[in-house]
């Protein structure tokens, strides 16, 4: 163990910090995403080639008879408690610590990952419970990790943190990768016990590495945390304020981000969600081939999304340009480029290749919303940076309940490119008319409510 520690502290603690908030967004994806893959051979399948059934029941374990409402039921379960959590993630890391709140998140999900086939029978509402607990749980990660990033991320260094916060699309496309290989060998059982498995190991190295501020940290050398503090000025209070609601929400700079959030998760939510289905139904390919190629879309963004942060910390290392400049700058990128994009896609109608290329540029560019939506927060209220993420993503994850209801209406009579059109032109003004609300409206100076204290006879206080 000794050992384990001193190789850690041959890096800067904060770089250790940066490579646990990227575990914890992977960890935390491959217990979201796992079902997806899970619930296929968990199925009882309502045909008359029984013998293929019986012999895949006896391959991967018992089967269910889930409706197909059942079934979407279940698949929404983590979203409706995600939704409920992620409102108050914030105030939770800000009073707590994001490291506690952050680490028994991961360590309760597992354990309820790990436990979730015993709760699988014919009513799916054992499951289905399962999953809305984990969505309860799941929600206050991410403000949580906002919370954290505030505190330990010079200004210069902030993109590449941010960055770090894309890990989950890297446990997706891992997930989905392996859980079909483990199911065929082992049983879909273990599709739930090999992610709560390393959720709990991932957790212990949590709590060995991360603290909840530089002052916390058990091995931080004294250069590092000075180097920090310098840099964060004196925008992060050590007292645990708090959230000054009126102001936020009368915040016009705050509100823009609001918007320019929920255009974002609206693109990355569609393509996430409904890749799969165009690419199969639309442009006819097979499904192993779909599900290789809609993982494309989410790669492309993780590794965008490194390159964005860090050239974005460059730039702002260097003083080229202001930090309100920066945000609306790279608007470009995370935004108008990807609506653009989604808009080309019915003039491609004869080249499917090229289409899947298309959306996945669209998925990659929006990876610099790590320097603009999903930085933004740090910005305007580094003291609340957990709370503000928490409701800009708590109103932009209602993305991800309208999204495939768009796309059934639409889609209802068809699957042709042409029915489909009307969906990208949709995903299109969700990416753009955002971007140039926050052109107008945006900002990227601190706001004086940062310091409730010198607000705090005007401001109502959650």
């Amino acid at each position: 163990m000794l050992s384990t520690i001193k190789l850690f502290e041959k890096v800067p603690v904060r770089f250790n910090v940066a490579v646990m908030l990227f575990m914890a967004c992977f960890t935390a994806y491959m217990i979201r995403t796992n079902i997806s893959i899970v619930m296929i051979p968990m199925i009882k399948e309502n045909d008359t080639n029984n013998t293929s059934s019986s012999s895949s029941s006896n391959d991967y374990g018992p089967r269910y008879t889930w409706s197909k409402k059942d079934q979407s039921m279940i698949l929404g379960g983590f979203f409706y408690g995600y939704l409920a959590t992620s409102l108050i993630g914030g105030v939770l890391s800000e009073k707590f610590g994001g490291r506690n709140v952050v680490g028994c998140s991961l360590f309760f999900s597992g354990i309820i990952t790990f436990v979730s086939p015993f709760f699988a029978q014919d009513s799916f509402w054992p499951i289905f419970l399962t999953r809305l607990m984990l969505g309860v749980i799941g929600g206050v990660i991410y403000p949580g990790l906002h919370c954290l990033v505030a505190k330990w991320a010079p200004p210069n260094e902030k993109g590449k943190f941010v960055s770090a916060l894309l890990g989950g699309l890297a446990g997706t496309v891992v997930t989905w990768s392996m859980l079909g290989f483990i199911i065929e060998n082992f049983g879909w059982k273990y599709g739930f016990y090999v992610p709560a498995v390393f959720a709990i190991f991932i957790t212990f190295l949590w709590f060995l590495l991360v603290a909840n501020s530089p002052e916390d940290h058990p091995r931080i050398t004294k250069e590092e945390r000075d180097y920090i503090h310098k840099q964060l000025g004196d925008t992060i209070s050590k007292e645990k304020n708090i959230l000054p609601v009126c102001s936020v929400l009368a915040s016009i700079p705050f509100l823009a981000l609001m918007i320019l959030h929920y255009g974002s998760l609206w693109g990355l939510y569609f393509l996430m969600n409904a890749a799969p289905t165009f690419m199969f139904q639309a442009l006819d390919f097979n499904l192993s081939k779909a599900g290789i190629l809609s993982a494309l879309p989410p790669l492309a963004r993780l590794l965008a999304g490194f390159a964005f942060g860090a050239v974005g910390d460059y730039i702002r290392d260097k003083n080229i340009f202001h930090v309100t400049t920066i945000r609306k700058s790279f608007c470009l990128f995370s935004h108008i480029i990807p609506g653009l994009l989604l808009l080309s896609i019915t003039l491609l109608a004869f080249n499917k290749y090229l289409i899947v290329a298309v959306i996945t540029l669209s998925l990659g560019f929006n990876g610099s919303a790590v320097m603009t939506n999903l930085q933004n927060s740090q910005d305007l209220a580094p003291n609340f940076a957990g709370s503000l993420y928490g409701i800009i993503n708590f109103v932009g994850t209602t993305s991800g309940f309208i999204t495939p209801l768009i796309v059934a209406y639409f889609t209802e009579h068809g699957h042709s490119i042409l029915e489909w059109q009307y969906v990208f032109w949709v995903g299109a003004a969700a990416y753009i008319a955002p971007a140039f609300i926050f052109f107008i409206f945006g900002d990227g100076k601190v706001q004086k409510w940062n310091d409730y204290k010198k607000n705090d006879t005007i401001d109502t206080k959650l």
